[in-house]
């Protein structure tokens, strides 16, 4: 991982959660963020069991205070989880916990006995994760035609395909954008900050709807803003956010999610167990973000797709880079990944229709790409000086202007894109099953990329155009 830039991230979810005291794990690896001092258990027997069996184990520990152990949540809700506290979260730094590291240790036995995990970190869920790509958007001029660009289709209202994106939300001026005549459902929640700056992942759902929008015109798009906190939710309340969304308009065609975490583990997580298990009795298909850690490690929900029962259910997606030849440098990789898509240099839209909003740029950006890859990658474009969260940095941070349109890299995008051509697919085939529509483009319409060695199925939109990778010398 990134060490500079996984800090610069968990400062960011770390102010926008200010009353969850946040760790990284496991023990400072920098793959995940979860909250101190909580462990996640499925309510019922299994809560009690492992209440009892941590509070015993910490009796026994001298150095541990079994009077910290107590349930931090309601006992029952639709997500089948609850939260037991197991230590002091003000305790220590961010690098670990020890008491959820005893916590989960004490019941590897009871574990082995049942056959399935009882137990588990409560991660934080997100857009944005934390790896290689300068993953904030960047200004492109107004004559600079969306990529990409609208298909040429009609949008029937009768027939249109029903996309649900679970994200950031709406931005104010949304519907001055044309592309977004058919999208509905919650603002962004504070768009600026007291200095009327745009805050970051403002108009992150929005520029996800556009490309929905773009490469499926026959769609009717809802955007929930269940990720309002800089992308971020703890696991505890994801499965309920997610309820939430569906209950709200009912079960679509199509959910485009581009959040998620690692967990260090191959089977899910434990606050989404509830919800999958429902996705899998209904007709939707889930088009899930691979994430961005440049990892072959499993990133949830999206790696669901390699699971019994729920391969066609789930369709988890990568992201190629610019010239859609190869896997961008910053995507997450393996069997498990299903499909990838363009997500490196999208144009679309974002904000600043009515009016121009600043915007400061949060993160550094690298001299070199981490990954030893000499293209200009995303962590490279744009270069930029100063980052808030670089501590005696006398750099200003730069400063931009958004009026519209933006560039934007990450499979948070080649998400969109994948759900927008299944959608596409089901109008021009009459198809109305969306996961019979996924199996059917990738069969129809695939071709192929390289994303580190492996010949990987690969879906490029007719509008999308190539933007050349941009080779740069040593030091540039």
């Amino acid at each position: 991982m990134a060490p500079q830039r996984f800090h610069e991230q968990f400062d960011l979810i770390q102010r926008s959660m200010p009353d969850v005291p946040l760790a990284m794990g496991p023990d400072d690896s920098a793959e995940f963020m979860y909250e101190k001092g909580v462990v996640l258990v499925r309510d019922g027997e299994e809560a009690r069991i492992v209440e009892d069996t941590v509070r015993a184990h910490f009796t026994a520990a001298p150095d541990l205070d079994q009077e910290q152990v107590r349930r931090a949540g309601p006992r029952t809700n639709r997500s089948g989880i609850t939260r037991i506290r197991v230590g002091d979260p003000g305790e220590g730094g961010r690098d670990a916990d020890r008491t959820v590291a005893h916590a989960l240790r004490s019941v590897r036995e009871h574990e082995s006995r049942a056959g399935h995990r009882m137990v588990a970190r409560n991660h934080v869920v997100h857009i944005a994760v934390n790896a290689c790509p300068g993953d904030e958007p960047v200004p492109v001029p107004l004559s600079e035609p969306p990529n990409p660009a609208a298909a040429d289709i009609p949008h029937d209202p009768d027939t249109a395909v029903g996309v649900l994106v679970v994200d950031t939300g709406l931005v104010h001026d949304y519907r001055s954008c044309d592309l977004l005549t058919h999208t509905g459902g919650d603002a962004q929640l504070r768009e600026c900050d007291d200095q009327g700056i745009l805050r970051q992942y403002v108009g992150h759902g929005t520029f996800i709807a556009g490309l929905v929008a773009a490469v499926a015109p026959n769609t009717g798009i809802t955007v929930r803003g269940s990720l309002n906190d800089a992308g971020a939710v703890l696991e505890s309340e994801f499965g309920e956010k997610l309820f939430e969304a569906v209950d709200a308009g009912g079960w679509p065609d199509v959910l485009s999610l581009s959040a998620g975490t690692s967990n260090g583990r191959t089977d899910g997580l434990l606050g989404v167990e509830n919800f999958m298990r429902e996705l899998r009795e209904r007709r939707t298909l889930l088009v899930a973000a691979a994430g961005n850690n440049g990892s072959a490690a499993p990133f949830w929900p999206a790696a669901y797709a390699d699971l019994p029962g729920w391969e066609d259910s789930v369709l988890s997606v990568g992201a190629l880079r610019s010239d859609g030849e190869s896997g961008a440098c910053f995507t997450n990789h393996g069997p498990w990944v299903k499909v990838y898509a363009p997500g490196e240099r999208l144009t679309g839209a974002l904000t600043g229709f009515d009016a121009p909003v600043p915007y400061v740029y949060q993160h550094s950006t690298y001299d070199a790409c981490r990954y030893g890859f000499t293209y200009g990658c995303t962590c490279r474009h744009p270069r930029h000086s100063g980052v808030l969260s670089d501590e005696g940095d006398t750099a200003k941070p730069d400063q931009v202007m958004f009026e519209g349109y933006a560039q934007w890299s990450g499979t948070s995008f080649a998400t969109p894109v994948t759900a927008g051509l299944v959608a596409a697919h089901m109008t021009a085939h009459k198809e109305t099953d969306p996961r019979a529509a996924g199996r059917q483009l990738i069969d129809l319409n695939a071709e192929f990329a390289e994303v580190r060695g492996a010949r990987v199925p690969a879906l490029r939109p007719p509008t999308w155009r190539p933007v050349p990778v941009v080779r740069q010398g040593p030091g540039l």
